[in-house]
């Protein structure tokens, strides 16, 4: 893409791409850090300076044109999206919306910042123009694959089974930020890919209102917004979400130690979004610092292991004959005292060993005594299947 790649020193282990910013820099004392801005999300970034934010994470209305009730097989009532905020008159009217968030959100991002957008057919594409429009630089287009998806009940399509993410700096030559090793570590030492199978929000993810019912028709499975903020921010980065909803961004950045700003009109949300951060506790700093520069079994990475909080960053791992401890980190990857890596590599390291299967090297303490990871794994993927 034409662009010179530089890699930083620790702790951040990212990629800073393009050329160097000479934008002043914003106090940030003076930013609303960890609060929910009310009302029209445009509005809501027009109180924000100019050049504040590093990341923007954006679930905007997808428009969904859905047409009558959408019923089962057996009848039974769909809970689809139906809310006001998803119905614009026209395309006309939903570009032209778009448009607006957007330059605002490019108003309040930094030079060397990026944008993640998700969608679905929808919207994306309209979006994905827009943004090309605005002067945007689309980095990639990740796929997220649900594991459990909707069916098409109707039967008359493909079963709609994964949404857009799109992920863009702010021009063809700016720098954005990657943590490119960690992603690496995350996928148990191979390259991630822009294709990510995760499960939906469900079980006990999901919120509920006082009445017991879906606190949102949309809320995002916390495991993607730890992906998308790992991989492209940093410890101490403002992260912006200008369609807060229930806040996960919020809770996410909170555990991984990112600031956060939500934006948000609708008061049922807020209110859900305010007591569920208020309860996410950070992770240690040293469990947020990420890594430096059977053949038909379904492959897991520990990272998604990690991910679905099954082994959480800050678990304790040890070897059976409990010669070694080590600590899960934020990525994916673990680390015995100076030695960092996979869960196979510091296992092979440890031995002097050619190989080693952390799987089942590496234990941890469960209620009924101490168990291979292979366990937690096996737990992840009777989620899944579920």
């Amino acid at each position: 893409m034409g662009s010179v790649t530089k890699l930083r020193a620790a702790p951040a282990a990212r990629v800073k791409i393009g050329s160097k910013s000479g934008a002043p820099k914003v106090r940030k004392e003076d930013l609303p850090l960890g609060r929910i801005l009310d009302g029209d999300c445009v509005e809501a970034m027009r109180s924000l300076p100019d050049n504040c934010v590093d990341l923007i994470f954006a679930d905007p209305p997808y428009n969904l044109q859905l047409g009558g009730d959408l019923n089962r097989p057996d009848g039974s009532h769909v809970d689809a999206v139906t809310d006001h905020w998803d119905q614009f008159d026209s395309f006309g009217a939903y570009d032209r919306f778009t448009r607006s968030w957007l330059t605002e959100a490019r108003r309040v991002l930094k030079p060397d910042g990026a944008i993640w957008v998700i969608g679905s057919y929808h919207n994306i594409f309209r979006v994905g123009a827009l943004m090309q429009d605005l002067g945007f630089w689309i980095l990639n287009d990740i796929i997220w694959r649900k594991t459990n998806p909707m069916p098409n009940f109707r039967g008359t399509r493909f079963t709609n089974a994964h949404e857009t993410l799109i992920w863009a700096s702010m021009g063809e030559k700016a720098k954005y930020h990657f943590n490119y090793r960690a992603m690496k570590t995350l996928n148990d030492e191979l390259q991630m890919r822009s294709d990510w199978v995760l499960p939906i929000c469900s079980g006990g993810e999901r919120l509920k209102d006082d009445a017991g019912h879906k606190a949102h028709p949309t809320q995002k499975p916390e495991a993607l917004l730890y992906r998308v903020l790992l991989a492209t921010s940093e410890a101490g980065d403002v992260v912006l979400d200008p369609f807060f909803g229930t806040g996960t961004t919020g809770a996410v950045a909170k555990r991984l130690g990112r600031d956060w700003i939500g934006c948000e009109r609708e008061d049922a949300y807020r209110k859900v979004a305010t007591a569920r951060i208020a309860k996410e506790l950070p992770l240690d700093e040293s469990a947020i610092t990420t890594m430096q520069s059977k053949r038909d079994a379904p492959r897991v990475a520990f990272g998604a292991v990690v991910e679905a909080g099954l082994l959480p960053p800050g678990t304790r791992l040890t070897d059976k004959q409990r010669r070694w401890t080590a600590e899960v980190r934020a990525d994916g990857s673990i680390a015995c005292g100076a030695l960092t890596g996979s869960i196979h590599g510091v296992g092979k390291e440890l031995q002097g060993a050619p190989s080693c299967n952390g799987w089942s090297f590496w234990h941890y303490e469960a209620a009924d005594g101490l168990k291979p990871i292979d366990a937690a794994r096996q737990t992840y993927l009777l989620s899944v299947e579920d």
